[in-house]
């Protein structure tokens, strides 16, 4: 049996399972960092642990196999915080934190606090490791559990402040490595023949159905088979921003996104259902609305690969157990085809057509300060085919999942779940999955302070990244209601959302950044271009209106 360091396990196991970058704030498993470098293995040294587990989280979203954060005991608990996104979007990361020995409990020992429990909300498996021959066992259940079923955040915290008690013990061990834990979905599990059947028969009785993808069609690849189901039944499609390019969206039944932050085209058709075919989705509170849309009560059947979240808040008519790209080629094996384009299908297509409609102005305003949505429909036409588009949220995740479409199937689009200051780091991460691929952030001036820090790490660690910032200089999003608050009284209600005017090519620049502002519209092309070509990570800062708030979703009569 072979015998070699905690630390020479680990690294050989990353590398073995395909992991080609690992993000860390010094100092954590320092032998093991040491351990990676001949084989390959990046180490990205970030400025914040929540920057480290936000890169782990955008490495594994687009190379679709297990992102690595390390963290010391002291960072472990912004560690745990940094998960909370990963998780809201099934995204699997493998945290590996240190902690004080046993005797150091109870006595307040520097920097300790019991961080343990803060992994449990944020992962799908934590587990303490507290001696290098446990290794074996738990690296291999980390990467099972991280892509397995619904993939999730994992933690294992190792025993040593910076985790060097593990790294020195020795294994007497092979490397083994699972390789159907490697990348996701691990498995692909099989529908039953007898609910596919049942499914096509309500499905082809439906007068108005519509599909709606979710983030697990993105999971299993499975855009190409819901754009046929939706070509042979006629069918329009609504996505959630998890789904979102599941069917090419300029294609005639694409209707765009659902729920809260969404297109109002998208919300109008899916109320008006009779039918909803739900695909891969949580039909979470964003997703829907809150439930409002679709209408509660509407007939639906049910594909996911969860069985946890079949009918868990649409009681549906049919459950399918499956894989998504499975269930939907067997649907597309059994029904019958639709004669054509239907009454039905024209009339989703009239909703689109004046959304877009009343869209148009603003796509084509030369305004100064410029309209976001102009800068949405300048980013749109500039978008490489082969381009990941990282979005923030808040209003930069409503302007991109609503106003810039994802025409390509080799276009990919990460959207932030829910903690502002995402999309900086997130992009730096898949920038180290997808190398030879442009990868563009779109934030706002809001988000990009979270993690400005980082652009340092971006030019020290080569990851040329485009980062737009749609800079209004402030938090525009809660404007309406802080105003509404502020109506009947005096005050200053610009503190509560407000930001000094700054100029990031400044900041950027002193930090090795190519960088770029603009001020008109007319000249974002040429710096999108311009950033694009720099060879070197580039952001452009982008002067918008403060005024400009993103739509309200539509929400239909109960």
């Amino acid at each position: 049996m072979p015998s070699m360091t905690g630390s020479r396990f680990i690294a050989e196991t990353l590398h073995g399972y395909g992991v080609t970058a690992v993000y860390f704030v010094p100092g954590i498993l320092q032998q093991t960092l040491v351990d990676m470098e001949p084989l390959g293995i990046r180490r990205i040294m970030c400025h914040t642990e929540k920057a480290a587990a936000y890169m782990a989280d955008g490495y594994a979203r687009a190379a679709r196999r297990p992102g690595v954060a390390f963290a010391q005991s002291v960072g472990a608990a912004n560690l745990a915080a940094g998960l909370q996104d990963a998780f809201l979007a099934q995204s699997p990361v493998i945290a590996l934190t240190g902690r004080w020995m046993p005797e150091y409990r109870y006595r307040h020992a520097y920097q300790e606090i019991d961080h343990w429990p803060l992994f449990q909300p944020v992962t799908k498996f934590s587990a303490l490791v507290d001696g290098a021959e446990q290794l074996p066992l738990l690296l291999r259940q980390a990467f099972r559990e991280a892509v397995s079923g619904s993939p999730a955040p994992v933690h294992l915290d190792l025993l040593g402040i910076a985790a060097e008690l593990i790294e020195e013990d020795e294994v007497e061990s092979h490397v083994i490595v699972d390789s159907s834990f490697r990348a996701y979905p691990a498995f692909r599990p099989t529908p039953d023949d007898g609910q596919i059947r049942a499914a096509a028969e309500l499905l082809e009785q439906a007068q108005r159905p519509v599909l709606l993808a979710g983030g697990g069609v993105t999971a299993s690849r499975a855009g190409p088979e819901v754009t046929a189901l939706a070509e042979r039944l006629s069918m329009p499609v609504v996505t959630s921003l998890n789904g979102k390019g599941s069917i090419p969206e300029d294609h005639p039944l694409s209707v765009g996104v659902l729920g809260t932050y969404s297109r109002s085209c998208a919300n109008q058709v899916a109320s008006e259902a009779d039918l909803v075919l739900i695909v891969g989705s949580q039909t979470g509170g964003q997703a829907t609305h809150f439930w409002r849309v679709p209408k509660p009560g509407v007939p639906t059947i049910q594909i996911n690969v969860d069985p946890a979240e079949l009918g868990r808040n649409y009681p549906s008519r049919i459950d399918v157990l499956a894989d998504a790209k499975l269930a939907l080629q067997r649907l597309i094996d059994v029904i019958e085809p639709a004669p054509g384009e239907t009454k039905w299908s024209r009339r989703a297509q009239q909703r689109v057509s004046e959304w877009r409609a009343e869209l148009q102005p603003h796509r084509d305003s030369d305004a100064n300060p410029i309209r976001p949505e102009r800068l949405c429909r300048e980013v749109q036409d500039f978008l490489p085919a082969d381009a990941v588009l990282v979005s923030d949220t808040g209003h930069a995740g409503i302007w991109t999942g609503t106003m810039i479409d994802i025409k390509h199937r080799t276009q990919s689009y990460l959207r932030c779940a829910g903690s502002l200051g995402w999309a900086l780091p997130a992009a730096m991460g898949a920038k180290c999955a997808v190398p030879d691929r442009p990868v563009i952030c779109f934030t706002g001036d809001g988000g990009v302070w979270y993690h400005l820090a980082e652009l340092e790490t971006a030019v020290r660690c080569q990851l040329n990244t485009v980062t737009i910032i749609n800079n209004n200089r402030s938090l525009n999003q809660g404007k309406a209601e802080i105003e509404r608050l502020y109506a009947k009284r005096t005050g200053n209600p610009d503190e509560l959302w407000v930001f000094e005017d700054v100029d990031f090519t400044k900041i950027a620049e002193a930090m090795g950044c190519f960088a770029l502002r603009v001020t008109r519209a007319e000249d974002l092309r040429d710096a999108l271009a311009a950033a694009l070509d720099a060879n070197r990570p580039a952001v452009v800062d982008v002067a918008t209106d403060i005024n400009a708030a993103a739509p309200l979703p539509f929400v239909p009569n109960q």
